[in-house]
């Protein structure tokens, strides 16, 4: 067996754990080998959505499925558009809100099911739990850590400081790619939110899927 494939077969243990875990919590959870298996689930359950939110997630984007929804009709509510106000993008992030489909990444996700993120403005977190008809969040095996602890770590240290340069943030991660903590008016990390159980309301889904996604 070559390193490749013992690598995949220790990472799909892992996605697998993860999808069993996200299941019992209410979610539902599916497992996907590779991102063009994700990207398909996603065109499948958009077939009846017409208003399609973004959360301005780059793992969404690397699946490549936003030409073939727009190809499709759907109207796509991106709030990240180059040449919109402020108050253009802040009407888009309300519309996602009561989208028919929610999509979006997560910046970590544990062993036991959680799905944990942290936000700047908290548009992206709020679709995720409730308002929109549908949510399907996309998780890459590299957002798979052990525990809640993990998770912070994790998105600190490797979500957060390539994010805040990403985005033109005056920040000190967005320097130096170590989070310090900040207090810059430009801060992303502002909304934490985990989300431990299936949203009482919300129809979410979760795909895990066996290849590196996003940051």
């Amino acid at each position: 067996m070559k390193v490749t494939e013992m690598v995949n077969w220790n990472y799909e243990q892992r996605c697998q754990k993860a999808v069993q875990a996200l299941n019992k919590n209410g979610f539902t959870a599916v497992f996907c080998p590779t991102r063009e298996e994700a990207a398909s689930y996603i065109l499948q359950e958009a077939r009846d959505a017409r208003t399609i939110g973004l959360g301005g997630s780059m793992t969404i984007t690397e699946l490549g499925v936003l030409d073939k929804l727009a190809g499709m009709g759907k109207e796509l509510l991106i709030h990240g558009k180059p040449g919109l106000s402020t108050e253009e993008s802040l009407q888009i992030m309300r519309r996602q809100l009561t989208s028919d489909l929610f999509l979006a990444g997560t910046n970590a996700l544990t062993l036991s099911g959680w799905l944990v993120n942290i936000d700047m403005t908290g548009n992206r977190v709020g679709a995720m739990f409730f308002g929109p008809k549908k949510v399907i969040v996309v998780a890459g095996r590299n957002k798979i850590v052990e525990d809640l602890e993990e998770a912070v770590k994790r998105i600190k240290r490797f979500a957060a400081p390539p994010n805040a340069m990403r985005l033109k943030k005056n920040t000190p991660c967005a320097k130096t790619g170590f989070c310090q903590d900040c207090n810059s008016p430009d801060r992303i990390c502002r909304v934490m939110t985990v989300i431990e159980k299936k949203p009482r309301l919300t129809d979410l889904h979760v795909l895990v899927v066996n290849e590196d996604l996003g940051l």
